[in-house]
């Protein structure tokens, strides 16, 4: 089982960008499917993007066409790239592993606000 670690979250303005970066902890390679999560307050955690292990990527349908997410297995690190960024968008950011097992991150808090 890996850890993961996010970074890349903050304060930006509507129609801003943020990039999230999930850093594992062990190769990631072989692990089928890496997604971002989200959760914001008084809200379930909902699935933002996934990509899995030949590539393939599924989004949710409040953020297609606004973030891309990418994983880079040579540094064991998946992306997530947000762009024209919403209030709405506002939550703590949560990264995943699925494989045999199931791992999460502590989360990174993202805050879109003017």
């Amino acid at each position: 089982q890996v850890q993961l670690v996010e970074s890349g979250g903050g304060l930006v303005q509507p129609g801003g960008s943020l990039r999230l970066s999930c850093a594992a902890s062990g190769s990631i390679a072989s692990i089928y499917a890496m997604g971002w999560y989200r959760q914001a307050p008084g809200k379930e955690r909902e699935m933002v993007a996934v990509i899995v292990r030949g590539g393939v990527t599924n989004y949710a349908d409040f953020v297609k066409g606004r973030f891309t997410i990418s994983r880079d297995n040579a540094k064991n690190t998946v992306y997530l790239q947000m762009n024209s960024l919403k209030p709405e968008d506002t939550a703590v950011y949560y990264c995943n592993a699925d494989d045999y097992f199931d791992a999460w991150g502590r989360g990174t808090q993202v805050t879109v606000s003017s």
